[in-house]
């Protein structure tokens, strides 16, 4: 995303309720119709999608009018930017209000970024030599513009979550169900943390007497909505190994490249990995080197039940739908995809698990998941 203010724009956008009486357009004066906050953010969420299966970008421009709109007395400011904003665009962008009677939004769509000169300098150039020939200089200076190009990357969305606004909107409608689960995580966390301290006890024991290193490994890992958190896992491996060999091997996975001498079946992990111990191999089949995220739920950096929070390197080769998966819910110990999948599956298909569960998320689902799990550590079906 490249970011292009007149002027710096202070605090965050409020995303509001719809009113149910707004007409589907507004007219300003005799002459111009704007379409409504309701629909613009429809054809946004719309035009997202389309251009996250696509790879065919767009640019939102959004117009803050607040401060310009106090000093207007006549009406004639939102005919002027209006008229000047259609004049700037094709017929093919969508237009209207982002955030009702206060800042005006553009979709220019199906945008060609490569060029010489960025396509977002192109654009942002184009609609303020417009906006000028209809404005006065002090009327454009309380104005603030701000361009959003999307695909972007997922570390930047506090940036550009504007761009997902039904998330958002989502998030404000969800806040006593989301409660209810972070309440039912700390509960889970410090009861699983009591009942199972023994047990962890005796594993970290086993850890230190069969090979060097550390009891715990600690890994960076994406979680909520790009933030970086630390990830806990009992050690597996020896303490010095190369870590190329997954990078590179995830890279292949996340492309569908993984190749037939690792399983028929392409699968999430490495099969008979020379880096892991004998205590790591049976850790790993019944996924008890998991138990330290216990604290991870505790800290409200996981979730009992959500996708699994991948590696940095891991995102980088993300492609722009599978983002979704971190921007939607909280990442998990257990989800979908341990339970009905786990390593077996393709990593199109566990996204799709993922976004699935985020879509049809409820506290008795989480249930589910949580008494299924046990039989999917014992069976150890897909583990590695």
């Amino acid at each position: 995303m490249r970011l292009m203010p007149l002027r710096t724009m202070r605090g965050q956008l409020n995303f509001g309720t719809h009113s149910s009486s707004m007409p589907a357009a507004v007219s300003v004066g005799d002459e111009i119709a704007i379409s409504d906050e309701k629909q613009f953010g429809e054809l946004l969420c719309l035009e997202r999608r389309r251009a996250e299966r696509s790879r065919k970008p767009f640019l939102l421009m959004l117009f803050d009018l607040e401060k310009a709109l106090q000093n207007d007395r006549t009406g004639h400011l939102i005919r002027n930017v209006w008229s000047s904003v259609c004049s700037a665009s094709r017929d093919s962008d969508i237009r209207g209000w982002y955030l009702q009677e206060s800042i005006l939004g553009v979709i220019f769509v199906e945008i060609k970024p490569d060029g010489p000169v960025p396509v977002t300098e192109v654009i942002h150039a184009k609609v303020t030599s417009a906006l000028s020939r209809c404005l006065k200089s002090e009327e454009l200076e309380r104005i603030t513009i701000r361009m959003y190009l999307q695909p972007d990357s997922v570390a930047n969305w506090r940036r550009w979550s504007v761009l997902y606004r039904d998330l958002r909107e989502r998030e404000v409608a969800g806040k006593f169900s989301r409660a209810v689960k972070r309440g039912f995580d700390i509960v889970g966390s410090l009861t699983a943390l009591a009942l199972l301290s023994p047990l962890m006890g005796v594993l970290a024991l086993l850890i230190k007497l069969s090979s060097k290193g550390p009891v715990f490994f600690r890994q960076s890992r994406v979680g909520y909505h790009g933030t970086l958190f630390t990830f806990l896992k009992f050690r597996t491996m020896h303490e010095v190994n190369d870590l190329n060999v997954h990078k590179q091997y995830i890279q292949r996975f996340i492309a569908g490249q993984a190749n037939s001498s690792e399983s028929a079946a392409t699968i999430y992990k490495i099969q008979d990995d020379p880096r892991v111990t004998r205590i790591g191999k049976l850790l790993r089949k019944t996924s008890l080197d998991e138990l330290p995220q216990f604290w991870n739920v505790l800290m409200s950096e996981m979730s009992l039940v959500g996708p699994r929070p991948p590696i940095p390197y891991e995102v980088e080769c993300y492609d722009i739908w599978h983002q979704r998966r971190l921007l939607e819910v909280k990442p998990g110990i257990t989800g979908l995809w341990q339970v009905h999948g786990r390593s077996r599956t393709t990593f199109n298909d566990m996204v799709r698990l993922d976004l699935q569960y985020a879509k049809s998320w409820s506290i008795w689902l989480d249930l589910k998941i949580l008494f299924e799990t046990p039989h999917a550590m014992i069976s150890g079906d897909g583990a590695y």
